[in-house]
């Protein structure tokens, strides 16, 4: 639980120029207008105005000015050790912002689909521990409808989803545009082939996704407009599930290549690209808009798009 903060109506006027109190420090210092203006950089005419400027704002003289320089007064020297510790905090505070800076902090969440999310999520982390190690990582792994439910309740601040509409919604971007792929058993003719007619799917058992799914409405769309239905003989979310019932079972189902590379160098899947028609799908990123996009979550949302892209489109 954050703690209560109460509103402080801080009055701050002769402090307001740190840069003047700087001077005054290093003036006291080195006991000469001459060798701070040397020190500063700067020049003794515009020294000697910030200082009767200073003085102006305090109501009473800080230095006093000999024929060998400047000393104290003793106002002046009451107030140097405090000078001197307002000076290091804001010295420090400055230095907190400027860590801040180069390097975010803090926790974004971020949620995908299954078959790039494990592997999306492992590359972040390594990536993210480089130059970012303030910033943690939570990853949710869902369907489409899963995933919008979190964007829009804040669940999650990015969303990685599958999109087959040629339009994308509102506030969502493209990543990239991939294949869909029959996958079947080691053993299965079928997916031997380079690529698989969409019209072969119809003799074909399938394990897909329960409904409502984008991909299945859309394959079910397809082999309606030719005139057969896609024949489903068991429903999950699960893709390891669905690879399972593929490689020992005899169904079939339809992916990303980048879903099932491991299994096909491994000999426990082939995929077949499906053409004639072909089904695309459109990786897509969305921020949740009820946060609204922290400089850390924007940070982690570039790493995402580079990162995704890298995986997609070098399958």
């Amino acid at each position: 639980m954050q703690p209560e903060r109460v509103a402080t109506d801080f009055q701050i006027s002769l402090s307001s120029d740190l840069n003047r109190w700087r001077f005054f420090v290093v003036i006291a210092q080195l006991g000469s207008l001459t060798r701070a203006a040397a020190f500063l950089d700067s020049n003794q005419s515009l020294l000697s105005r910030q200082l009767n400027a200073l003085e102006r704002e305090c109501g009473i003289r800080l230095f006093n000015r000999t024929g060998r320089g400047v000393a104290l007064t003793e106002t002046g020297t009451l107030i140097f050790d405090r000078v001197v510790a307002l000076l290091k905090d804001a010295e420090q505070l400055d230095q907190r912002l400027q860590d801040y800076v180069k390097a975010p902090v803090g926790k974004v969440t971020f949620a995908c689909f299954g078959s790039i999310g494990a592997t999306l999520a492992a590359r972040l982390y390594a990536d993210l521990r480089k130059d970012a190690p303030g910033v943690s990582l939570c990853y949710m792994e869902g369907n489409v409808g899963q995933i919008e439910a979190w964007l829009a309740d804040g669940r999650a601040d990015i969303g990685i989803m599958y999109r087959y509409a040629d339009v994308l919604p509102e506030h969502e971007f493209e990543l990239a545009a991939v294949d869909s792929y029959l996958v079947g058993s080691a053993a299965d003719p079928l997916t031997a082939r380079a690529e698989v007619q969409f019209s072969e799917l119809r003799d074909l058992s399938f394990v897909l996704p329960g409904a409502p799914n984008e991909l299945r409405s859309t394959m079910e769309s397809l082999a309606r407009d030719i005139g057969f239905s896609i024949p489903v003989s068991m429903e999950t979310n699960s893709l390891t599930l669905m690879k399972l019932m593929v490689a020992q079972k005899g169904l079939h189902t339809t992916l990303p290549i980048h879903s099932v590379l491991e299994d096909i160098a491994d000999g426990r899947l082939q995929a077949s690209r499906i053409v004639n028609p072909p089904i695309k799908r459109v990786v897509s990123m969305a921020i949740s808009k009820s946060k609204g996009p922290s400089r850390t979550v924007s940070l982690v949302s570039t790493r995402l798009f580079d990162l995704a892209r890298s995986i997609l489109i070098e399958r």
